[in-house]
């Protein structure tokens, strides 16, 4: 059974940081495509940043690019979305997401390209 748990959510002043970090169990993430997204309040679920399985590619959404990055420790088998310089609109809660596929393409940006969630973690930014 595949289980992700996100952590690493907290409530932090505009112009920080944080590191949101996703461990896996029942799956190993150095062969699945993962990404992040996030929901705010009354909205969609967006995309905001994805890896290929092979961690050579990424992409992130304009809103983040240059501020977000995501990564991963193959060895802790946990992916990580470091913020920084963080804006009142990125408030929201933070998403950890796996393509239940094998190796494959990507970076994947689509929400419906994604089989696993975590519960989300919770991210308030005070302006």
């Amino acid at each position: 059974q595949v289980k992700l748990v996100e952590s690493g959510g907290g409530l932090v002043q505009a112009g920080d940081s944080l590191r949101l970090s996703c461990a896996a169990s029942g799956l190993t993430f150095s062969v699945h495509a993962t990404g992040w997204f996030r929901q705010a309040p009354g909205k969609e679920r967006d995309f905001v940043a994805a890896m290929t399985w092979s961690g050579d590619n990424t992409d992130y959404a304009d809103s983040v690019k240059g501020r977000f990055t995501i990564s991963r420790d193959n060895a802790k088998n946990t992916v990580y979305l470091q913020m920084n310089s963080l804006k009142s609109t990125d408030t929201a809660v933070y998403y950890c997401a796996v393509r239940a596929a094998y190796w494959g393409g990507g970076p994947y940006v689509n929400i419906d390209s994604y089989n696993y969630w975590g519960q989300g973690t919770q991210v308030t930014v005070s302006s």
